[in-house]
């Protein structure tokens, strides 16, 4: 069994910190044409149980990040209440967050806790943060309100 610390898992994410752009909003993670969650329905994780990719027909804007859906029923869900199935965070690692960092995600590493999507860097880093989501999630809580504003540059020369 793999054995990964902060340390390492901390080097993983910066090397990939660099792999993405942001939207208008710089508290969201989205891709250079302001694509969030890489195009993926953040509704079909609380009513599918899984990840599913969106549909450029089917689309709605949210705090400057523009998000797909795999039908027009998860669209008008998502506009009648976008809080509840926006990712946490911005869109934004739950674990780099925790780690006062600002990583990408992979649309396939998520957990829905509380009634809410977290999404992780990898399968991996989230296999880490499972082991003790309270404590992360109260982490990354605590952070974010002091980071969703930085860039992921001003992040990295805090270190």
């Amino acid at each position: 069994m793999k054995t990964f610390t902060l340390k390492s898992i901390a080097a993983g994410l910066l090397l990939s910190a660099s792999s993405f752009a942001f939207a208008a909003d710089i508290d969201m993670n989205a891709d250079a044409n302001d694509l969030a969650i890489k195009g993926f329905d953040p509704v079909a994780y609380f009513t599918m149980d899984k990840a599913v990719n969106g549909s450029p027909d089917y689309t709605a804007t949210y705090k400057g990040a523009i998000y797909q859906f795999s039908s027009e029923s998860h669209r008008d869900m998502f506009r009648a209440n976008p809080a509840k199935y926006a990712p946490q965070y911005g869109g934004y690692c739950a674990f780099g967050v925790a780690m006062e960092k600002k990583f990408d995600t992979d649309p396939n590493a998520w957990k829905i806790i509380a009634d809410k999507l977290y999404l992780n860097l990898n399968k991996d880093v989230q296999k880490r943060w499972a082991q003790d989501t309270t404590a992360y999630i109260e982490q990354s809580d605590s952070n974010w309100f002091d980071i969703k504003n930085k860039t992921v540059a001003e992040l990295s020369e805090a270190e």
